[in-house]
């Protein structure tokens, strides 16, 4: 120990006896240099299990900050991600992996009718990431019966082919998904929930998420202002239903920046045509329940609250990309490519796409 503290060196073991993990009083925050060799350590495998889970925990009960997390981030994309950018420049859809287990995940099905509109958008996700172990694009694509298991290159095509692109995470990001067994050991969330979020495999411009609290919008957004390698200028973020990328119900608020401070404003489903609750979007089976709302919706076959809230969620998603002026536009340009046939004909390429 004495050697690694005289070469300045911070093994995790070091870090959590004198920086994160120290008490509840006296625990402090990482610098960057920090940050970033206790992330390169990790993704090496060089932890045992028990150093590796406090380290997870200590950072979990102190509270990660913007520099701690845009560290962990930029380890990620270079020691990890192998990005493919299409041709086009998509929307980039960062859901929580830990996915959903009540309400139907509708984001395929937004994405779908934003691409129809002329909007391109990628998903990423992995299979059954903790701690939820919940339903995530994956799964619903799956039951669509969408390839999922692409190469970041054949994703890239994809997204060029349909307007639609699907990154798989044990395929671009090998890294993370490297340590699925020791995060489900954990038994909650660490800070690779949320960083894993921000991969960004296609190197999109615009960065389309959600959060809980306006607080964690705040930090999510000077996380990619502070990191190295993020690429996005635009962020927009809301209050997610399950935590998804689907918003939620009622008075919702919404947050985007632009590069400078973050604007945030609230919107009340119900006047752009979404006046459900909660419970009106649960169903039995989230995955295949999803993908027959999905098939349905886009066939102009549904009228119900799921058709609502997709055209909600497909209005965010262009609103995100600047492609219309405001989500009243939004609405109205889902609603119409949904009636067109054109969201339809998106899921049949989609389904028909072979790499």
């Amino acid at each position: 120990m004495a050697s690694e503290q005289e070469s300045g060196e911070w093994p995790l073991k070091r870090l959590l006896s004198e920086v994160v993990g120290s008490g509840p009083k006296s625990a402090e925050d990482m610098t960057r240099a920090q940050a970033t060799g206790a992330f390169e350590r990790v993704l090496r495998g060089e932890p045992d299990p028990t150093t590796l889970g406090a380290f997870w925990l200590a950072n979990r009960w102190k509270k990660n900050t913007p520099t701690e997390l845009a560290a962990y981030r930029d380890v990620m994309a270079r020691d990890s991600v192998a990005s493919m950018a299409p041709e086009c420049d998509p929307v980039d859809c960062g859901a929580n992996y830990d996915g959903k287990g009540r309400t139907a995940l509708l984001g395929v099905a937004a994405g779908l009718v934003a691409a129809g509109a002329g909007t391109p958008v990628v998903v990423h996700s992995g299979d059954r990431v903790p701690s939820g172990e919940g339903v995530a694009y994956k799964h619903v694509l799956d039951e669509l019966g969408v390839e999922t298991d692409l190469d970041p290159a054949a994703s890239a095509a994809m997204t060029d082919d349909v307007g639609f692109g699907f990154y798989y995470q044990p395929n671009f990001n090998p890294g993370v998904h490297g340590l699925l067994d020791r995060r489900k050991q954990m038994g909650v969330r660490t800070f690779v929930n949320t960083v894993e979020t921000l991969a960004n495999p296609a190197r999109a411009d615009v960065h389309l998420g959600s959060f809980y609290h306006l607080s964690f919008a705040k930090k999510l957004t000077e996380t990619v202002a502070t990191s190295e390698t993020a690429e996005f200028s635009r962020v927009l973020l809301f209050q997610g239903l399950e935590g998804y990328d689907d918003v939620r119900p009622g008075s919702t608020t919404v947050a985007e920046w632009d590069g400078d401070a973050l604007e945030d404003f609230t919107i009340e489903t119900e006047a752009y045509g979404m006046a459900v609750e909660n419970a009106d979007l649960e169903v039995a089976d989230v995955a295949a329940d999803s993908a027959r709302i999905t098939a349905g919706v886009l066939a102009g076959e549904r009228t119900d609250a799921f058709a609502d809230a997709v055209a909600l969620n497909a209005a965010l998603r262009l609103y995100a990309a600047e492609d219309v002026a405001d989500i009243e536009e939004g609405i109205a340009v889902a609603r119409e490519t949904i009636e067109t046939g054109a969201a339809a004909e998106t899921l049949a390429d989609l389904r028909a796409f072979s790499p």
